[in-house]
């Protein structure tokens, strides 16, 4: 995992919850965890990650992701079996 999507990872399991979490940087850490992301309807986007599915929703204004999101990716990351604990233990192997 690169610094920078370890930088990520930290900021959302991170409490309190941060509110400066760009999308694009979230969109390409789903992509390394190897997530599925289809566009839905509007600004949804459908996202597979280790057969969990769940939808995320573009910021509307601006580019960063609110709390709320960041607290519901937290909850799904989680219930797909990715934590920062796990990979910091792959790395360390």
């Amino acid at each position: 995992m690169s610094h920078k999507h370890r930088n990520v990872l930290q900021a959302i399991f991170h409490d309190p919850i941060a509110g400066n979490i760009h999308w694009r940087e979230v969109e390409s850490l789903l992509h390394h965890l190897g997530a599925s992301i289809e566009s839905a309807h509007g600004a949804r986007f459908r996202v597979v990650l280790n057969r969990h599915e769940f939808t995320v929703h573009h910021p509307h204004h601006g580019s960063d992701m609110g709390r709320n999101d960041i607290r519901y990716l937290r909850e799904h990351l989680a219930a797909a079996g990715v934590s920062l604990s796990s990979y910091e233990a792959a790395e360390k192997q």
